[in-house]
């Protein structure tokens, strides 16, 4: 079934203000930088929101760009990712 244009834009309204009033507060969502929401993308395709929100700014803080995580050895980037560090 397709929308008409007022449809359209109600079901438009009606999302955005459900998503002001129940959507989550999410550190990746307050970013614009690409490489910081390539890794919460990757981490959330691995497990759940709350377990990221775990080590999401953690891995930022010691991997924040990905040059750095580019040159970090392979074992340093698995024991900060699974919570071991």
């Amino acid at each position: 079934m397709a929308l008409d244009g007022q449809q359209k834009r109600q079901f438009q309204q009606r999302l955005s203000q459900w998503y002001r009033r129940y959507g989550r507060d999410l550190p990746w969502r307050r970013t614009t930088d690409p490489y910081a929401i390539l890794v919460s993308e990757v981490m959330l395709q691995q497990t759940q929101v709350e377990r990221v929100l775990e080590f999401y700014r953690r891995f930022l803080a010691r991997f924040p760009t990905v040059a750095v995580l580019a040159a970090a050895a392979v074992d340093e980037v698995l024991v900060i990712n699974c919570g071991k560090e």
